[in-house]
């Protein structure tokens, strides 16, 4: 009898939990959120409401999303299902696409046929653009003696997985040449240069508005606007 007492009340505490669980998560999705492809080529601005319909809770689309993503046109509300799916649905109630979380604010949902979509906050997003937006264009990479090494263009032309195309200008030096970096992109607050050799370089905003390699060295390596 106690063994049985025990088992009712563990399993109180974890339905308890669990559902402590769905309703934090659900209170912290109400809000704007931008649905895109994982390069942001093509995005959609969803409004999560907490009112509640027979098959989950309101929503709202803009009017361009079915444009942009059209299996949005099927969805017509959402909700949460077990501790962290959030999952847009049909009026039906099934799924038209579930995400899960893969960083803080950040939702990660796959379409079969069609790829990965993502489902972040929406002034989170406009910030990371207008933070992509803002690295555009040409760079130098200098010394700390403040030699000038190389000369290379970030672009916005897509890359796959999320990054962008970088070129390098003529006569680099050695070292930036063989690195040959091909894609670029930001990632918590670097920027990274990426080869076709797997090969990766961090850059991180140093307090003089400018980029310096890490991990540093006694001559740093320094990426500056032109």
């Amino acid at each position: 009898m106690r063994k049985w007492s025990l088992f009712v009340a563990l399993f109180a505490l974890t339905h308890s939990a669990t559902a402590q669980d769905a309703a934090s998560l659900r209170k912290d999705m109400i809000g704007q959120w931008e649905l895109a492809t994982t390069e942001r080529s093509k995005t959609c601005v969803v409004t999560l409401k907490g009112d509640a319909t027979p098959q989950g809770f309101k929503l709202e689309l803009e009017p361009g999303c079915a444009k942009a993503l059209p299996f949005s046109k099927d969805i017509a509300a959402w909700s949460v299902k077990g501790l962290d799916i959030v999952r847009l649905q049909d009026a039906a109630g099934q799924p038209v696409i579930d995400f899960t979380e893969v960083e803080s604010g950040i939702f990660e949902g796959v379409r079969q046929g069609e790829g990965v979509y993502i489902l972040q906050n929406l002034a989170a997003a406009r910030s990371l653009a207008k933070s992509m937006d803002q690295m555009i264009g040409d760079w130098a990479m200098v010394r700390g003696s403040g030699q000038m090494i190389c000369g290379l263009t970030l672009t916005n032309t897509d890359a796959g997985q999320d990054n962008f195309q970088v070129f390098l200008k003529p006569k680099c030096d050695p070292v930036i040449a063989a690195f040959a970096p091909t894609r670029w992109r930001l990632d918590h607050g670097q920027i990274l240069l990426m080869s076709d050799k797997g090969e990766t370089w961090q850059f991180e905003a140093d307090d003089n508005a400018q980029w310096r390699l890490v991990p540093d060295s006694a001559d740093p390596l320094l990426m500056v606007r032109q």
